[in-house]
């Protein structure tokens, strides 16, 4: 058996999530059988394992804009490799002992030496960046962003900047799944990519609990808020809409063809829309949406003022009570 035969056999038996699957397959395809996949199984050594680490590092790729890999990709790469092995490792099998378990890729420190700092926002510049987002564009119109397109999006941006969830939590998150006397919300779905489509799919394993996250009520009245918009939406569309319970529902704006309002939004539209927003408000240039979590992580570092406890410090939500954003939290 040959390294590329034990790799797509491993692969085709791999009983992980399907984004998980697709997330193996460019790399054992890319960075894997290219090198070693005509080599037997029974040939691979820690040496030569050694040497595909390192050619991986000082090698410009083309599909990573002509650079090397970085240490986390390779120690990534590295765990495929070990995992695809220990299947054939074993009494009775074709190896007794694991090479890759006395390899050397990428240590932990070499891993976080290489990672670049995240852009982050402190709480002011979070605090003014809400209120310009809660905004009305005060056309003839607008109607305070509750049919108007102008604020369509200031929920979903109040949200990862409040909860710092993942692009793909907040996207499915459920109406049925917010408990509202308890300012908590269950992550029990997300939508993903897979290839160049997307789904709405369970988040968590089959018997699993869901996860709970408890937020400020100012987002809770935010969220009240964007059902109000949503129930107006729906009504407008009728059976334009196909309701999937979704939070953060594909809306009736510039609808596309074949797609019916109500169901998962594109999460790579999502961003393209969060980097149209993010040049217009000046933001950090690489600020994703996922640098809300770095963001959350810093500021509750931070110091707080003398005299003031753990969880005491004032937390720029807080100011959506009043403003600019005064009608949203009503």
């Amino acid at each position: 058996m040959t390294t590329g035969e034990l790799m797509d056999g491993w692969l085709a038996k791999h009983r992980g999530e399907d984004t998980t699957r697709e997330g193996y397959e460019p790399k054992i395809r890319l960075h894997i059988k290219p090198h070693i996949g005509k080599v037997k199984v029974v040939e691979v050594t820690d040496e030569r394992l050694d040497e595909l680490y390192r050619l991986l590092e000082s090698t410009p790729i083309e599909a990573n804009g002509n650079k090397p890999l970085g240490p986390k990709s390779v120690r990534h790469i590295h765990n495929i490799i070990s995992a695809a092995l220990d299947s054939v490792t074993g009494p009775r099998k074709l190896l007794t002992v694991n090479p890759a378990h006395t390899a050397n890729p990428p240590t932990e420190r070499q891993i976080k030496a290489a990672q670049p700092d995240l852009p982050t926002l402190n709480d002011h510049e979070t605090t003014h960046f809400l209120k310009e987002i809660w905004k009305p564009c005060g056309n003839q119109a607008c109607d305070d962003g509750l049919t108007h397109h102008c604020l369509r999006d200031a929920p979903l941006w109040t949200a990862y900047a409040a909860t710092s969830c993942r692009r793909s939590e907040v996207l499915g998150w459920k109406w049925s799944l917010i408990h509202w006397d308890e300012c908590a919300i269950e992550l029990g779905w997300v939508v993903v990519e897979e290839g160049n489509t997307y789904r709405l799919r369970k988040l968590t394993k089959d018997g699993d609990d869901n996860a709970i996250i408890y937020v400020d009520q100012a987002l809770m009245n935010i969220l009240k808020r964007q059902k109000e918009r949503q129930d107006a939406e729906r009504e407008r569309l009728g059976d334009l809409w196909v309701d999937h319970d979704l939070v953060f529902a594909r809306d009736g704006f510039k609808p596309q063809k074949g797609r019916l309002a109500g169901g998962p939004q594109d999460p790579e539209k999502v961003s393209a829309r969060w980097r149209t927003t993010r040049n217009r408000l000046h933001l950090p240039e690489n600020f994703r949406l996922h640098d809300w979590r770095a963001s959350k992580i810093t500021n509750a570092r931070q110091p707080r003022e003398p005299g003031r406890g753990l969880g005491q410090r004032p937390a720029p939500l807080a100011g959506l009570h009043h403003g600019a954003v005064r009608q949203a939290s009503r």
